[in-house]
């Protein structure tokens, strides 16, 4: 198939991928609430115009425009004017009238004989379970997309087996990567090791992992390695001598460490010039949660220095800054990721299926953080408000006080009004950013 076929091809399924996530987002919200009796107006995946819709029942069910969302019209979303026994005024100001506004269209939702099926007459844990029931099912869908990854697919690691011989020695620091007559010969390629040959081990002691062989290469810089090897199924022994060179220094996550300058810190250490090859492996199940759990953390480090990081990708849209490839991307710059990954003939069929799915199980992740932000129109929102009703009526309570009664949560929509137009501002900013600034995976 053409590179364009796939690239299209790649961003399709990715579409498709984000429009099920939507909807089965919205079903966690939706079972709970007809479970427990809520009266549910309609069931909507996008914004915008409604381009299919079908009423079963009570319930509208459809698509619209635009994919980045969806909802469920729930009855009662807000309190009435009057509820609890005390009386809820509107104004004339502009956000006040926008809190009645909010309270009107709420109150049109409930139909006569249907007063007690409504979302903010259920009990506070009712409420939670089905503002929470939309991100466990992102959750869920993580867990399971993560499953057919690590367990299924499996995902690349280093092996014992050399992958390439470098044929001479060149500092990490060295202006040129190419080997010219009069360089030293690398040890390795002097020793005889050719791509292909497993390393069992090394002077006496057994190999287990590429990152033990490296350890030993390091601390022994002029020293002699005995070195069993399996080449062809046949077992022998050879001497490598590592050199001492300057590599790069890394973290314990594997990056280049720097200094407080941010400039790359070497050491010399043992060098022998080999790299491994790597092998695709099968991960145990036990595996699955501690990665969806890495992801969740990490999405959640992101959320808490959003504003820095949208000032980094405004630095990098509008300037000459570079994207930070760890930092958040729009739906437009994640299309066109899955779009390069089907299209790269270097990679199998199967690298392309796992990692197509893999940034599948990232976005429900990100649904699922994002959506437990406890600022209204979010989920979190929801929750954040039912809770401190709960904890306004056990001091009421406590202390032996009439019933406050519901969160009056139409207050907020004013400051709901302001997160909406900060998320869309965003969106836009990350749109533009993956557009004249695309993160380059490859």
């Amino acid at each position: 198939m053409e590179p364009v076929l796939l690239y299209i091809l790649g961003v399709v399924i990715m579409v498709i991928g984000l429009v099920l996530s939507i909807a089965l987002h919205e079903l966690g919200h939706f079972v709970p609430a007809k479970l427990f009796g809520v009266k549910v107006g309609q069931f909507m995946v996008g914004f915008g115009r409604t381009i299919f819709s079908r009423t079963r029942g009570e319930t509208e069910y459809g698509f619209k425009a635009i994919p980045l969302g969806g909802y469920i019209s729930m009855a009662g979303m807000y309190p009435p004017a009057k509820e609890g026994g005390r009386a809820r005024t509107a104004s004339t100001g502009f956000f006040q009238t926008l809190v009645q506004d909010a309270r009107s269209a709420s109150a049109e939702t409930i139909t006569a004989g249907d007063e007690h099926r409504t979302f903010y007459r259920l009990p506070i844990f009712k409420r939670i379970i089905i503002m929470l029931g939309g991100p466990f099912m992102n959750l869920l869908i993580a867990i399971v997309l993560y499953a057919v990854v690590l367990c299924g697919f499996g995902i690349n690691q280093l092996s014992t087996t050399v992958g390439s011989v470098s044929e001479c020695v060149l500092p990490a620091t060295s202006e040129r990567q190419e080997c010219e007559p009069g360089d030293a010969a690398a040890p390795g390629a002097a020793a005889g090791l050719l791509p292909g040959d497993e390393i069992v081990a090394m002077n006496g002691t057994a190999i287990d992992s590429w990152e033990q062989a490296t350890a030993i290469i390091r601390d022994s810089a002029g020293e002699p390695i005995t070195t069993g090897i399996l080449r062809d199924g046949e077992s022998r022994d050879i001497t490598i001598t590592p050199s001492l060179t300057e590599r790069y220094q890394l973290d314990d996550l594997g990056e280049i460490a720097t200094d407080a300058s941010g400039t790359p810190i070497t050491q010399e250490v043992g060098f022998v010039g080999i790299g491994a090859a790597l092998e695709t492996v099968r991960q145990p199940v036990s595996a699955v949660l501690p990665a969806v759990g890495d992801n969740i953390v990490r999405v959640g480090e992101i959320i808490l220095n959003l504003p820095q990081r949208m000032i980094d990708i405004a630095n990098a849209a509008f300037g000459s800054a570079e994207r930070d490839p760890n930092g958040p991307m729009s739906v437009v710059g994640v299309g066109r990721v899955a779009g390069e990954i089907a299209s790269l003939d270097t990679l199998s069929i199967a690298d392309r299926a796992s990692s197509l799915i893999g940034i599948l199980a990232s976005l429900n992740v990100a649904l699922l953080v994002f959506n437990l932000v406890p600022l209204l129109p979010l989920d979190g929102g929801h929750v954040a408000g039912a809770l401190w009703e709960g904890i306004r009526r056990f001091f009421a309570k406590l202390f032996g006080r009439k019933d406050p009664g519901p969160v009056d949560t139409a207050r907020l929509v004013p400051i709901t009004l302001v997160v909406v137009a900060l998320m869309g501002a965003m969106s836009l900013l990350l749109i533009y950013a993956d557009i004249v600034k695309p993160i380059d995976f490859f």
